[in-house]
């Protein structure tokens, strides 16, 4: 029988909306298990943190870290950012001989795949951070007199021109690879949706997807031969 260690972190403010984001934590596990686990399965353990992400002092993760590595039970969350949004943190998870990680919302992958993606999350996140002080810093500048309806709709644009910039650094670090190596787009795809990886609105990729990822890279300097 296959088991489980089931582990969930909500922060206090997702606490506060009525457990919204431990029903979607929910919701993406029972749809794993429905799914994709081997049959039948067991649930032996249940633990659940109520902490920022940023924080490091996460008790029952310890606990169900433990309880995962002592019944060889597979520790079970819903996305990779609800264990930590540290890479250091998860490369050394992944040392763990004695541990089994499986995330809900990447069925498929595997323990290398998952390091490559808490890597390009962590790149994802740094670059939009200094994408959006730097903006700020531009526009302080310019005299720009920051707050408002007119400066709000200013930040809201900077941010999603940093998103689109930072998912074409973010995805062409694997798709670089793969179409130097002679890979056609429809086969970049199908990868990235093996390799659980979701488009920057959350839906599976497609050829076209594909190709407006090596556009953007290419508008922005970055040949794929560099990548």
């Amino acid at each position: 029988m296959k088991q489980y260690v089931v582990y969930t972190r909500v922060s206090t403010k997702d606490q506060g909306r009525s457990g919204l984001g431990l029903e979607a934590q929910r919701r993406d596990i029972d749809l794993f298990l429905a799914n994709y686990s081997p049959e039948p399965w067991e649930i032996v353990a249940d633990f659940k943190d109520v902490v920022s992400g940023a924080s490091s002092d996460r008790p029952q993760l310890e606990a169900a870290i433990e309880k995962a590595k002592a019944t060889g039970a597979e520790l079970l969350v819903s996305k990779l950012d609800r264990l930590s949004r540290k890479v250091s943190f998860i490369a050394a998870l992944m040392e763990e001989k004695k541990l089994n990680l499986r995330v809900a919302t990447m069925p498929q992958a595997d323990k290398f795949q998952l390091h490559i993606y808490a890597a390009l999350a962590e790149q994802e996140r740094d670059f939009i951070s200094t994408r959006t002080k730097a903006a700020l810093q531009a526009a302080k500048k310019r005299g720009t007199k920051l707050g408002g309806l007119r400066d709000a709709t200013g930040r809201r644009n900077e941010a999603v021109k940093a998103r689109a910039e930072a998912d074409a650094v973010r995805f062409m670090k694997i798709i670089g690879p793969l179409q130097k190596g002679g890979q056609s787009l429809n086969a970049i795809a199908a990868t990235l949706n093996e390799m659980g990886l979701e488009t920057s609105r959350n839906g599976r990729w497609t050829a076209k997807q594909v190709s407006r990822i090596v556009a953007r890279s290419v508008e922005g300097g970055r040949s794929t031969m560099e990548i």
